[in-house]
């Protein structure tokens, strides 16, 4: 498995609809900040629309625009082609999705918005390196697989047949991750992770800390994994990454070792030594210093919070 999709995977994102906004003329709808580890999202079907952040930021999206906010910020969606009076929202319920509109006939905006939940332990490398507000144009990713995606999502909206939910849920997380891997090949960041993946003999030294995380990895073993001088490789990847390779490795341990404190029963002893410590105090020290809390008690209050939610 490649190391985006082994990062999405333990990010356990979970898409969910919210609603799908079908808008025209003046409106402003505004958006409250979210907890962590809720992700909001916009994607638009057709027209275009403004996005205007708490911080004044303003951001125009258009047709096949993808838009997510990491951090969950408030931000407001307004329209570009204001005419005479602000109309009343309404919404309908009676569909799939609840249906937000201000008119009637064409609208200026087709959108989707939606959240994703994710762990926020073993997502925490994946999102750290997105910008604030992620906005990529999947259309520049490929345009006749994003007509074929939207074409699906308009379908399976529309018809409402059975299991048509779970497609366009699907279809979400599917359109997610062809913007972070387009993000990989654009400068949405001055560094972070998907630089590092980008750079394609970079990249080659994280596949193998991600698959061999508990190899006691020197900055010379991964120079040599990117054919390049000790010195030039610990340079660039720093440039690259916004960070230094002992640090890039501790993170992902972490990010390893969140999810099998999630996901399995195993002891804090045997995690340790399964993402590259010799001593359970070691790693408890390493995992407290990225998590402000100790292995045992990130573990018990993950699973009274996803209790909580259930």
């Amino acid at each position: 498995m490649d190391v985006l999709s082994r990062l999405i995977e333990l990010a356990r994102l979970q898409p969910t609809l919210d609603i799908r906004c079908r808008l025209q003329g003046a409106f402003h709808i505004d958006h409250e900040p979210v907890a962590a580890g809720t992700l909001p999202f916009h994607l638009i079907l057709g027209g275009d629309c403004l996005i205007r952040l708490g911080s004044g930021r303003e951001i125009t999206l258009r047709s096949g625009d993808f838009l997510l906010l990491p951090r969950g910020d408030a931000h407001a969606i307004i329209g570009l082609r204001p005419r005479g009076e602000m109309q009343p929202l309404r919404v309908t319920t009676g569909g799939m999705l609840p249906l937000r509109e201000n008119g009637q006939g064409e609208a200026d905006v087709d959108l989707l918005c939606g959240h994703f939940d994710c762990a926020p332990g073993s997502a925490a490398l994946l999102l750290d390196s997105l910008p604030d507000v992620f906005h990529v144009s999947l259309a520049a990713e490929s345009e006749e697989m994003l007509k074929t995606l939207v074409a699906m999502l308009y379908r399976e909206t529309a018809e409402e047949k059975p299991g048509a939910l779970a497609i366009i849920t699907a279809t979400c997380l599917s359109l997610f991750i062809m913007a972070v891997r387009a993000g990989k090949a654009s400068p949405i960041a001055s560094a972070g992770l998907l630089q590092l993946l980008g750079d394609a003999r970079l990249g080659k030294s994280a596949v193998a800390i991600m698959s061999s995380p508990a190899l006691a990895w020197t900055i010379d073993d991964l120079a040599r994994h990117s054919a390049m001088s000790r010195a030039t490789y610990a340079r660039q990847f720093r440039e690259r990454a916004g960070m230094t390779v002992g640090a890039f490795l501790t993170d992902i341990r972490m990010m390893l070792a969140s999810d099998l404190l999630l996901r399995t029963r195993r002891t804090v002893a045997d995690i340790a030594a399964e993402v590259g410590y010799e001593s359970e105090a070691a790693f408890g020290k390493a995992f407290k210093a990225r998590r402000g809390i100790t292995p045992a008690r990130y573990r018990s209050a993950e699973q009274a919070r996803q209790t909580g939610q259930q």
